[in-house]
């Protein structure tokens, strides 16, 4: 009788180890990705819709009323002074004894600031710490809250930025 050579176990080879290492690897991954989906919340979705949903009618709503009473805001920005003028082609608009002034940045929430600027012989004067350059998201309230603007401002600036009223299409035709 003639017998082969006696090979060891699988099991003591190297080769299937490796190659099962490969799917166990993926199996405990998933688990953990698993675990993790499970254990934290999601910060997108939010509890009160609804509510945030009648917050932003609302913002439409104070957006809507800047618009009809044309108002029109002058942002000068320099040397960490910032100045803002109001223009209105209403009537009926009143300028506000205080602005609430947001500037924020579009991706670093970490420099945004809030401040409430008190007028001062017709001018809203206040003071930002923001770099020297960049791009800023400015946001402008009334003491009440009945309308606000919203813009954009990039630093530096040389001259006095508009925000509000009509689009730069709309003063070329003027």
């Amino acid at each position: 009788m003639n017998s082969g050579p006696v090979g060891t176990p699988w099991y003591r080879e190297r080769w299937p180890w490796l190659l099962m290492a490969g799917p166990f690897i993926v199996v405990v991954a998933s688990m953990i990705t698993l675990w993790i989906a499970m254990s934290t919340s999601d910060g997108l979705v939010t509890e009160d819709y609804y509510r945030k949903g009648l917050a932003a009618n609302q913002t439409i709503a104070r957006s809507n009323q800047a618009e009809a009473f044309g108002l029109k805001a002058g942002v000068l920005v320099a040397e960490g002074r910032t100045e803002i003028r109001l223009f209105a082609d209403s009537p009926l608009f009143r300028p506000p004894a205080a602005l609430y002034v947001t500037v924020s940045h579009p991706t670093r929430a970490g420099l945004d600031q809030t401040q409430v600027l008190p007028v001062q012989d017709g001018v809203y004067i206040g003071q930002f710490r923001l770099p020297a350059t960049g791009h800023w998201i400015v946001l402008i309230e009334d003491d009440i809250q009945t309308w606000r603007l919203m813009g954009n401002v990039v630093l530096p600036a040389a001259r006095e930025i508009m925000i509000g009223g009509p689009g730069p299409a709309d003063l070329r035709s003027q």
